[in-house]
């Protein structure tokens, strides 16, 4: 139980780090790689009439959030032997346009044997293939996309470790069988007349219908369809004259479609146009989100880059609308736990530190120089109060010692006459 835990925690963590950059993680061939498909499976084979070694081809769905897998009869044509429900997937529906942008790719991939991973960090994975020749010829980027188990996706199809060990085992018996490689076609959604009518309007629609070629081919013949890529699109099942080569970047070459699956087509196109005019006028579920383009992978990108770093980010990627606005799907910010995530941590706290520092610093000095003003103020009021204590008396007295009025001519004349008079009177 212990060891199972502490698997489970080494995991987990090596999965925040790395995403989908697989790598293998042990030196063996863990017990998963070679199990059995159950009896009951095998059973469902005998009765459709396939071989246990017979080729396979595996197809995604991401609004279903189903992987399917497809195998071969004894009359060549495929049927559906498995479906699993998608444990996880990041991003949105549309494709994957550049390294870091968190999308789980759309289109028509190849695995061959050496892209299998039986020592995966991820219980088992195989590598699916992007970029491929169309992929590479639009000048989108990204490596290690893998359908893993482990339930954890950065980029990637994650399934459960039961599923990815069937999922693993069908790949493994059909490569046995003489397979060189098997196709896997990953689709947005089922290319319904319905579901097209609900994202007609979505900034991916171009490219869908690409896909949907792709798409009606197999629905129509049941065998995976021969993929090809010119002027940087793709073509089906088509058939360039001897000693011509379809150049992903150069233009196609004058090529033909077979007689019986142009008529098949034809058939199939006009039923679809009907089913498509009709869901136009009915309702329908509203369409899920998509990615608005290569600008909201460099933002998505960008997220993924700083995360990276070590840099403090908001849990969830930012998402581009598709007029242009940037909206941050959460407002919690974290930081990666790895060793450039500690790394940040650690540097991130030091600069902290230091500017908090600084800031004592200069309060220390601005409460200094105000404990200064302070003290000059109030010298400068002590002073002022002296000086005025000191002027007091000084107005006091002479507002108190007034001069003697003096005595007009005409009174001291009259005071002289009462003066002699009084004399006169008592002898003086």
């Amino acid at each position: 139980m212990f060891a199972k835990l502490a698997r489970t925690s080494f995991l987990i963590s090596v999965l925040a780090v790395a995403g989908c950059n697989e790598k293998s993680m042990t030196d063996f061939v863990p017990q998963g790689a070679t199990k059995q498909l159950p009896e009951k499976i095998l059973a469902s084979m005998r009765s459709k009439g396939m071989n246990r070694d017979a080729p396979i081809v595996g197809r995604i769905f991401k609004e279903e959030n189903v992987v399917e897998v497809w195998k071969q009869k004894t009359n060549g044509r495929y049927d559906i032997i498995a479906t699993y429900p998608i444990c996880r997937y990041s991003g949105k529906l549309g494709p994957k346009y550049t390294e870091g942008d968190r999308q789980a790719p759309e289109g028509f991939y190849t695995v061959r044997p050496g892209q299998m991973n039986p020592k995966s960090g991820y219980h088992l994975s195989f590598n699916i293939g992007y970029p491929n020749s169309y992929d590479r010829a639009n000048g989108r980027t990204g490596s290690n996309l893998m359908v893993h188990g482990a339930c954890s996706s950065s980029g990637c199809y994650s399934m459960n470790d039961p599923q990815i060990e069937e999922i693993y085992a069908f790949a493994r018996d059909a490569f046995k069988g003489g397979q060189t490689e098997f196709q896997i076609q990953a689709f947005p959604f089922r290319m319904t007349a319905a579901n097209m009518a609900r994202y007609r309007n979505d900034p991916n629609y171009e490219f869908w219908k690409m896909l949907k070629v792709g798409y009606d081919n197999f629905e129509i013949t049941k065998v995976p369809p021969k993929v090809d890529v010119c002027e940087k699109r793709y073509v089906f099942n088509q058939v360039a004259p001897d000693g011509q080569k379809f150049n992903p970047t150069g233009a196609c070459p004058i090529s033909t479609t077979p007689d019986p699956l142009k008529v098949a087509y034809a058939n199939y196109q006009k039923n679809y146009d009907s089913a498509f005019a009709s869901a136009m006028s009915s309702s329908t579920p509203a369409p899920k989100a998509s990615i608005a383009g290569i600008k909201e992978a460099n933002v998505v990108s960008d997220w993924t880059k700083r995360r990276a770093r070590g840099e403090r980010v908001t849990i969830e990627p930012p998402s581009m609308n598709h007029d242009g606005t940037v909206t941050e799907n959460s407002t919690r910010m974290g930081r990666i736990d790895s060793p450039a995530g500690r790394k940040m941590a650690a540097l991130d706290a030091e600069k902290a530190a230091k500017k908090k520092a600084e800031e004592e610093k200069l309060a220390a000095v601005a409460a200094a120089k105000a404990e200064k003003e302070r003290a000059k103020a109030e010298a400068l009021a002590a002073k002022e109060a002296a000086k005025e204590k000191a002027s007091e008396p000084v107005e006091t007295l002479t507002a108190q010692v007034q001069p003697a009025p003096e005595v007009p001519v005409e009174d001291e004349s009259r005071l002289s006459k009462v003066k002699k008079k009084l004399l006169g009177m008592f002898g003086g």
